[in-house]
Formats: C-alpha cells, sequence, structure tokens
C-alpha cells in the first residue's frame, strides 16, 4: 500500500531527476573521453597558473577565476573531465533551480505543481540561449545562467525568514562569479529581485550582495586595476556583437525565444529552418498565459519585478541593436571602465530566466484545469522540445570531445621541465584556428592552457568580415614583428623566448620563417613545431606582488563558495541528522 508521505516523496523526485535526463540528453557526447575545442570553448588534461590565467596578462581578465580554477583542478582530475563536469553541472543545477524557484512560489506539494516543475525545467534548460551558448563555447557562462533562480530563491526565503537563506545567496554568487559576466547578471538578479520582500529584509539582502558581489568580483577588478586595462570596446565591436535577427523572426522575437546569439553560425539548424517562429509563439504563449495567471493567483510584487527585469533584458538588446542604439552604446563601452563586458548584448536576455520559469509553472497550472494533470504538462514540454529537436546530442552532434596530437604533450612536457623565463610567440597568425583533429569549425587556440609559460595573444577578433582590436598591444607588436621576419635579438627585447609554429594550421605566417631559420628546433612534429631564442628575452611576467594580490584574490573567491555552501546546506544538514535521532 502506498502511503501519502511514501507518494510525495516519489512526487518530490520527478522532476529533478527529469532535469537530470534532459541535461544528459543535450551534454551526452561530451561524457565520451577526450577534449572540448569548439569556438571558444577549450579544455586541456592540464592548465596553468600563468599571468594570464590570474587575469594579469596582455589581456582584459574575462575568464577570471575561471582559469586559475581549471588549472588548480586539472593538477587533481583530467581537465577535460573537470570542464565537461562543470558543464554537466550547470544545467543540473539550472533545471534544480527552476524547481526550487517553482516551490518557493508554489509551497503546497500537488500533484499539477509536479507537472509545473518540469516544464520549468524544460523551458529552463531547452532553450536557444542554452544551445546557442554551448555552440559558442560560451559553457562557464552558464555558470551565472543557472544561479539566476537560486539567487530569486535566497531573496524570497530570506524574506520568509528560512534559515540558510544567507548562505544559498552567498554560493549562487560565488557560483555565478565564475565568469565577470554571471557575476553580473546574478547581482542585477538579486537587487530586482529584493524589491518584492519587506523593506527591513530588502536592505540585509542588499547589503549581503554588495558584500559578497565585492568579495567574488575582486580578482577581475583588482587585476584590471593592476595592469590598468580599462576593459572598454567600439562601435565596431558593438556592431559585430550586437542580438540578430533570426529566419523570420525580427530581433525582438528572436529575444523573445531566447535566440538571437550576434553570431549566426552558432544556431542550431531548425531555427534556421523556420522552427525559430513556432518556438517564438509557443513560448510567447505561455509568457502571456503565465503571466495573467501570476497576476491574477499569486503575490504580485515577485513577478511584477521579474517581470520587469524580463522587459528590459529582451526590449533593451533589441534597442541596442538599432542604428540610434548603436551609437549610443558604444558611446557607453567606449567610455565607462569595464564597457566591453556589455557588448555581447544577447548574453544579456539570461536575466529573463527567473520570470520565464514562473510564467511556464503558472500557465501549466492553468491548463490542468482545462486538460487534465497529466495532459497538461505533456503538452508544453513536448512542444517546447519540438521546437528545437536539434538541442539533444551535443546541439545536433556539434559538440564532441577531441584528442591532441602527440606533439602536444611532448611541448607542454618540455616547459614543465624547463626553469627558463619568457613568453611564447605563436604561428600562424592570430588567436583562432581551423584545426584538422577538431570539430570543423574555428576554435580558440589552446596554446596558453596547453602550456606552463605566457604566450602573447592580441585579443583582436574577427567577425563578418571585419577585425575587432583587442587590448593586447604588445602582442600585437610581437606579432607583426615576428609576421616582418625579425633578428631573435628583437624578439627577445619584447620577451619571446620561444615560437610555437602549428605547420598544419592555415593562416598567416608572412615572412616569419625568416626568423624561425634563426631560432633553434627543440621539438617537431607534424602538428606543432617548438623553437627556442637563442637570446635571452626580457622577463616581463608580473611582479611577485601582483600575484600575491590576485592569487589572494581568487583564494577569497573560493572562501566565500566554499562558506555559502556549507552555510546553506548546514540547516538542511542539522534537520536530517534530528530526524534520524527521533527514528533511532
Amino acid at each position: 500500500m502506498v502511503t501519502a508521505l511514501t507518494l510525495h516523496r516519489k512526487l518530490h523526485w520527478c522532476a529533478p531527476i527529469y532535469g537530470i535526463f534532459l541535461s544528459i540528453i543535450i551534454l551526452s557526447p561530451l561524457l565520451r573521453p577526450g577534449y572540448l575545442l569548439h569556438r571558444d570553448a577549450v579544455s586541456t588534461p592540464r592548465s596553468f597558473v600563468t599571468d594570464t590565467a590570474l587575469g594579469l596578462g596582455d589581456t582584459a581578465p574575462r575568464a577570471v577565476p575561471q582559469d586559475w580554477f581549471l588549472a588548480l583542478a586539472s593538477q587533481v582530475l583530467d581537465g577535460g573531465i573537470v570542464v565537461t563536469g562543470l558543464i554537466v553541472f550547470a544545467l543540473i543545477a539550472a533545471s534544480w533551480g527552476a524547481i526550487a524557484l517553482v516551490r518557493t512560489v508554489w509551497a503546497t506539494p500537488t500533484g499539477p505543481r509536479v507537472g509545473a516543475e518540469s516544464v520549468a525545467v524544460t523551458l529552463t534548460v531547452w532553450n536557444p540561449y542554452v544551445a546557442e551558448r554551448l555552440l559558442q563555447g560560451h559553457w562557464s557562462l552558464l555558470l551565472g545562467y543557472a544561479a539566476l533562480p537560486w539567487v530569486v530563491v535566497a531573496v524570497v526565503r530570506a524574506g520568509q525568514g528560512t534559515p540558510g537563506w544567507w548562505g544559498l545567496l552567498a554560493v549562487s554568487i560565488a557560483v555565478a562569479g565564475f565568469t565577470p559576466t554571471g557575476l553580473v547578471l546574478a547581482f542585477i538578479t538579486g537587487i530586482v529581485a529584493a524589491l518584492a520582500v519587506s523593506s527591513a529584509t530588502r536592505w540585509r539582502v542588499i547589503g549581503l550582495l554588495a558584500g559578497v558581489s565585492t568579495v567574488v568580483a575582486s580578482p577581475w577588478w583588482l587585476a584590471a586595476t593592476l595592469t590598468g586595462d580599462s576593459g572598454t570596446s567600439t562601435l565596431l565591436g558593438v556592431e559585430a556583437f550586437a542580438a540578430r535577427a533570426e529566419t523570420g523572426l525580427g530581433t525582438l522575437g528572436s529575444l523573445i525565444s531566447l535566440g538571437g546569439i550576434w553570431n549566426a553560425d552558432a544556431v542550431p539548424l531548425t531555427r534556421t529552418a523556420g522552427l525559430g517562429v513556432l518556438a517564438t509563439l509557443w513560448i510567447s504563449f505561455i509568457l502571456v498565459v503565465g503571466g495573467w495567471q501570476l497576476w491574477k493567483t499569486t503575490s504580485r510584487r515577485l513577478p511584477l519585478a521579474l517581470g520587469f527585469l524580463a522587459a528590459c533584458a529582451v526590449v533593451g538588446p533589441a534597442i541596442v541593436a538599432t542604428g540610434p542604439g548603436m551609437r549610443v552604446f558604444a558611446h557607453v563601452v567606449a567610455t565607462v571602465p569595464g564597457g566591453g563586458l556589455l557588448r555581447d548584448t544577447h548574453k544579456w536576455v539570461a536575466l529573463a530566466l527567473p520570470f520565464y520559469i514562473l510564467c511556464g509553472a503558472a500557465a501549466t497550472l492553468w491548463l490542468c484545469t482545462i486538460i487534465g494533470r497529466r495532459m497538461a504538462p505533456t503538452v508544453l514540454c513536448v512542444m517546447l522540445i519540438v521546437v528545437l529537436p536539434d538541442a539533444a546530442w551535443g546541439v545536433g552532434g556539434a559538440l564532441r570531445p577531441i584528442q591532441y596530437p602527440p606533439g602536444w604533450a611532448e611541448v607542454s612536457a618540455h616547459f614543465a621541465e624547463s626553469a627558463q623565463k619568457g613568453s611564447v610567440a605563436v604561428l600562424p597568425a592570430g588567436m583562432f584556428r581551423h584545426y584538422s583533429y577538431g570539430t570543423g569549425v574555428v576554435a580558440l587556440d589552446p596554446t596558453p592552457r596547453l602550456i606552463s609559460r605566457d604566450v602573447f595573444a592580441s585579443g583582436d577578433l574577427h567577425v563578418a568580415g571585419s577585425v575587432i582590436p583587442g587590448e593586447g598591444e604588445r602582442a600585437r607588436t610581437v606579432e607583426a614583428t615576428l609576421l616582418a621576419g625579425a633578428k631573435p635579438t628583437q624578439l627577445a627585447d619584447l620577451g619571446v623566448q620561444w615560437v610555437i609554429d602549428q605547420p598544419a594550421t592555415p593562416g598567416v605566417r608572412g615572412e616569419a620563417q625568416r626568423t624561425l631559420d634563426q631560432l633553434s628546433v627543440v621539438i617537431d612534429t607534424e602538428d606543432v613545431v617548438l623553437y627556442a631564442n637563442p637570446e635571452v628575452a626580457t622577463d616581463l611576467s608580473a611582479s611577485t606582488v601582483d600575484r600575491s594580490l590576485v592569487i589572494a584574490a581568487h583564494i577569497a573567491w573560493l572562501l566565500a563558495l566554499v562558506a555559502g555552501g556549507l552555510a546553506a546546506v548546514w540547516p538542511g544538514l542539522r534537520r536530517l541528522a534530528a530526524g534520524r535521532e527521533i527514528n533511532n
């Protein structure tokens, strides 16, 4: 005989298991052994705590504390496993965050709520935003995306006086802070959600948000301060990274369905085949019905706050994509320190996620009263999947692990054993490559993550036939000098002790062969050749003081992550222990 308690426990785990199931369906190819090498996504067997990994290199600190964490974690686990594990964690955490948000708003455990949770899960992980960011290689941004519903849950629990809310808020902010963009997304979401709680609680929440965010942001704001990098951009950058209209949709329609990424090549094929129109219509239906039900049946403060945020997140990038919008926005990103962080406007659509989750759940509960509690979530989930079928299997098979040629292991081992200081220049020119052993698309050069030396990279991006200049002036000088066929002494003066050539990779080499002929060949393989400069290069590495300060900031972020996580789970562990004592 099934008791009510047993049934409740079974229902309690239905949606979480479904979230795991969907996440595995999306990411299943990545579970095979190997490494990510797809556009901006690069994983390697081992990475290292270089100046660049700390944000003290020649380019803006956009990948901190991410790179530092991966460098530490890959000392214990293979780097490919670490990155794949983080991506899987991001999708499962996002799905469970959606469930937690639904349970926080609709506290009564009922059958219809399980269906509402399932729809919220589907809407959260099976959407164009997740698919397009995976295709672009922005896997770490999905950690910030996953944290957003948890931030709202923590704020609502603060208003309810639930123990452990501050730990949940702190760990959510710290997880989002894996990248600078993720932190900004979580901070904005937390501030807006705080508008829905009482004034006394609101200021406690805002105070904690500000304090934790300052600590979590310290790795990149401190690195930017020490290097003097303003992190600004140009009108050309704004135009290149503006949200884009997809097939059959205007920019606004694309953004409503959570699509519209700037790179047309990082879009699922079905979005270009017209299914994007159906997706927009279906999601619009969910938003209209769900929004109306939220207005009628729940406390309005939270839906209003999150609805306003969602409207800004969708309409804002659409406005920026217009001519006047681009010009105004270009002035902002060119003058405000860190403004370059804002130029990829599609990524801010993630701010709409918490409201979409609530609308999905509310629409399900309403539809249950019309077609039944089993049919309603089934119809909604199936339709969300049908309009984006190629989210499955690594977004249509595009994402799959690769194996690096054995020459890279030799090069990496050489640097690990060498005590010689100095930096590395690379050939061919540029940061992105077409690899025969890759996934068939252009990918970021993995050299900086494969070796324990800093690699000169200008940060220049080639988008739609235009070159978006990066911040790496010194790297740009090194590249030009090498392509001009300079003497070894000239490279040494610029800090170049080694040159790594990838001869099987197409690209610009200029007159670099004249320089290579004057260098010593250390390792010569089909895919990678390492040259040593006979001259002693100028040491341009960051000072010990700067490295120590930034490492301390990274440790502070990690402590916030661990302390927040422990504080979040502590009340639950105490309840579990108390329950066992009663049973005994």
